[in-house]
């Protein structure tokens, strides 16, 4: 991400010439996805409502709306919803974008 200061104020640039997949998850109140990896792609979430629980790799914390948390190639991750309303994150996906690149390690509804 780079950061370009104008007289108006700043833009953060997000991407520049990459293969990207852009899409918004909305998670229920008090669910969470499953703890997963991705070999074929990098993910970038900036959360929108929150706070979120996120965890990336053995570190866990609460984001807070407007933060940005990067997700490595090949990196365990989670996201969860504490919170009493439904809340969204906006997800950009660096590289292959594919459902089947979804490593589950541990999933509350069961699937592999």
């Amino acid at each position: 991400m780079r950061t370009t200061t104008r007289p108006w104020g700043h833009f953060e640039q997000l991407a520049t010439q990459e293969t990207v997949t852009v899409k918004t998850i909305t998670v229920s109140p008090g669910e969470r996805l499953s703890l997963q990896r991705h070999r074929r792609r990098a993910e970038l979430w900036q959360i929108l409502d929150g706070p979120m629980s996120v965890v990336v790799g053995s570190h866990g914390w609460l984001a807070e709306p407007g933060e940005l948390v990067w997700v490595p190639r090949g990196q365990r991750h989670r996201m969860a919803n504490p919170g009493t309303r439904p809340r969204r994150v906006l997800e950009i996906a660096f590289g292959d974008f594919t459902e089947e690149d979804v490593e589950r390690l541990e999933d509350d509804y069961h699937r592999d």
